[in-house]
């Protein structure tokens, strides 16, 4: 399985170059690498040296690239999901309507994009793939995905089996299902299926995220007031779906040493300005992207002492929200919010008392 890297910062920071010089870098050192990315402008392949497609191309030796064109990831995905009704339905209802047709819901392509990793990532032919996203948040809003749909599908179901509706229509659940699925389920079995293929997508999706092994990210900034605060905000949000943030890439200047502090205990990197076509400088300056050993994990949880530590930097105690309406516990900052599912014993357990010290939510059970 490949390693998925990815860049947060404001727009114009230079993201997409640091990704770019980063999949050169590890291409050069002998990594099978894809740089894939999300931005559909020519831009890219005056950046890159050559206009890549919607599938996978040699731009250099080891390195591959790729632009994830959303309406090209519509059409494959539609004949996937065209497969997979064949497969349950006796008589499939999908078969005429075509990919080609289809236009594209706000906030689809990201799930699209996210589908495209995940497939590119299974295919065991890159040992790392550079993802370029549109803009930090949008890129931790897909990658949170598997987190939040996982939430909804096990509160959801949980509400319907619970319901009047739910209860009214389980008798007629598996006459209905034999007349039109090639074979029957019973009522219990909507709890497994047809989304039992889903669950285990969300699951592989949330055990990926959660493992720096298999997906990191890095913040980008310059010496800009608002490029370092964005740098911040979205160091904290990272952590709200569990991503780990391994260091810091100060684009074009040196930090000082407030900057430092500031993103402690994060290690930072200066790049120098890139001069034309001339990525050595920039490669030479990377450290190593795969290694996040530094980095501070966004979830401890100290069952002994029955206490839960979240890292958020980037926020106050005035930005974290904490509330708890039944067995999971809700965290609210950077206009997200995490669901945590606890461990026995700490499941269900009611929250004694809460803190923020050190830059972490402390909350006692």
């Amino acid at each position: 399985m490949a390693q998925v890297i990815t860049f947060l910062g404001k727009g114009g920071v230079g993201c997409t170059t640091v990704a770019i010089a980063t999949a050169r870098q590890l291409a050069a050192q002998g990594a099978a690498v894809l740089f894939a990315s999300r931005d559909p402008s020519p831009a890219l392949a005056v950046l890159l040296g050559s206009a890549p497609g919607a599938e996978p191309q040699d731009i250099a030796p080891n390195l591959q690239a790729v632009q994830l064109h959303a309406a090209a990831l519509l059409e494959r995905g539609w004949e996937q999901a065209k497969q997979l009704e064949a497969q349950y339905l006796r008589s499939p209802t999908l078969k005429n309507v075509y990919g080609q047709e289809l236009g594209l819901f706000p906030g689809l392509d990201s799930a699209l994009a996210l589908n495209a990793l995940r497939e590119y990532n299974a295919s065991n032919r890159y040992e790392v793939i550079i993802y370029d996203g549109d803009r930090g948040f949008n890129t931790l809003r897909m990658l949170g995905i598997p987190e939040i749909g996982s939430w909804y599908v096990r509160r959801f179901r949980q509400v319907f089996f619970e319901s009047d509706l739910g209860k009214a229509i389980s008798p007629f659940v598996q006459p209905l299902s034999a007349a039109v699925l090639n074979r029957a389920w019973s009522f219990d079995d909507l709890g497994k299926e047809p989304d039992g293929d889903m669950n285990n997508l969300l699951s592989e999706g949330q055990s990926m995220l959660r493992d720096p092994q298999r997906v990191i990210a890095h913040l980008v900034t310059t010496s800009d007031p608002a490029a370092i605060a964005t740098a911040q905000y979205l160091w904290g949000s990272a952590q709200q779906i569990g991503l780990t943030v391994a260091s810091t890439i100060w684009n074009q200047g040196e930090p000082t040493e407030a900057a430092r502090a500031a993103f402690s205990p994060l290690p930072i990197a200066s790049l120098p300005s890139r001069a034309d076509d001339d990525w050595q400088p920039l490669q030479a300056a990377l450290p190593n992207l795969r290694d996040g050993s530094q980095a501070p994990p966004p979830l401890t949880v100290d069952t002994a002492n029955r206490q839960v530590r979240v890292f958020l930097p980037g926020f106050d105690k005035k930005q974290v929200k904490l509330t708890q309406y039944g067995p999971e516990i809700t965290i609210e900052a950077g206009d997200q919010r995490r669901n945590l599912t606890l461990p026995p014993p700490l499941k269900g357990q009611p929250v004694k008392g809460a803190k923020f010290q050190d830059r972490h939510l402390v909350i006692s059970l």
